[in-house]
């Protein structure tokens, strides 16, 4: 990958994004794609960039910009912060994590989630995330509520950082790389002559409510969409050995299932056969449980597939995946759009 893209990813994982206020990495995606695709913006918060919109036949390119996170609650008037998730926070790794909130003025105030002896001897039951506090140093609560409030949101602290040269590893991979893979291909389809429009965006709330993707698919009303996300690996100790195999380094991964097209399945095979490319194949059978089940159902309905990233520690603090992969997944897809010629019937069953 060239160090220019490695940088923008890095600057993008540095970026909040939570789920439902995205606005600052969105702002940082739409200065960087600007540069060699039209774009704009909707009232979902949805960042889209566009590639001869002129065309009669339009691909939709969608991966979601938020991450997940944490939103303020309470504070009591000793100065702890009592908080909710937002999106697919897993109770049992936040013990003694360092988190920020987004403090509704602008500032962000640093503090380590804190826990009772009893509920961390006990153990009894599964935590919820209503166990838990956020200790940020304070004595009481006057001087904190001049930086925070109730629904300011919480992330958990992480850099990213880039171990043996091809491992990236940070908070939020889930699923800014899905919208820097999407940036990336609209960058390298500006260099060829398409016959089709491509509309890529950055959408928001996949975390939470899909807001976005449903409103993509309704505005712009595609022929054909393709989700680019992030899947569970199988290839560290005691992963589902039954479940088919998904490896880092080995490929994007392709969805097989009910809400997936066949005909654009084939279109993406037919193009990683070309380049001699490997992939992976994962089963989605009667959902994605992302944003291309929102887009399936927007308008008249959209023929969509979905291609993704495999990821170790998904919903974590430090989920891992490989920059070889993104890259072949922005190839791939770069390969499979240039190819369109525009007249391609996705009817699975023709008259």
């Amino acid at each position: 990958m060239e160090k220019a893209s490695v940088d923008f990813l890095l600057k993008m994982l540095s970026t909040p994004s939570p789920s439902g206020s995205e606005s600052r990495l969105q702002r940082v995606w739409l200065d960087h794609v600007k540069k060699f695709a039209q774009v704009y913006t909707d009232h979902a918060g949805n960042a889209i960039g566009i590639l001869n919109p002129e065309a009669p036949f339009k691909i939709l390119l969608a991966g979601h910009s938020d991450e997940i996170g944490m939103i303020v609650n309470r504070i009591d008037e000793k100065g702890f912060v009592y908080f909710n998730q937002a999106g697919g926070i897993n109770p049992y790794l936040l013990p003694g994590l360092k988190v920020e909130i987004l403090g509704f003025k602008g500032t962000s105030i640093k503090g380590v989630i804190g826990f009772t002896r009893k509920l961390n001897s006990e153990g009894s039951g599964k935590p919820k995330c209503e166990d838990y506090f956020i200790d940020c140093g304070f004595s009481d609560s006057e001087e904190l509520k001049k930086h925070i409030r109730v629904g300011d949101y919480i992330l958990y602290r992480s850099d990213p950082e880039i171990l043996n040269g091809n491992r990236i590893v940070c908070k939020g991979l889930d699923n800014k790389t899905g919208s820097f893979m999407v940036a990336e291909i609209l960058k390298k389809l500006s260099r060829k002559k398409l016959k089709v429009g491509v509309f890529g965006a950055s959408t928001t709330g996949e975390e939470t409510n899909m807001r976005g993707a449903h409103c993509a698919g309704a505005m712009i009303k595609p022929n054909m969409a393709i989700a680019i996300d992030v899947t569970f690996n199988t290839d560290t100790p005691g992963e589902d050995s039954k479940r088919a195999e998904v490896l880092l380094d080995s490929g994007p991964a392709l969805s097989i299932g009910s809400p997936i097209n066949i005909k654009i399945n084939e279109l993406i095979e037919k193009a990683a056969k070309k380049m001699k490319m490997p992939y992976q194949l994962e089963l989605t059978p009667a959902r994605t449980s992302t944003d291309a089940d929102k887009i399936m159902f927007s308008g008249d309905g959209v023929p969509v597939s979905l291609v993704s990233l495999p990821l170790r520690y998904m919903h974590s603090p430090v989920e891992m995946g490989s920059l070889h992969d993104m890259d072949q997944i922005i190839d791939l897809l770069v390969e499979t759009i240039a190819s369109l010629t525009g007249k391609e019937d996705l009817r699975p069953v023709l008259p």
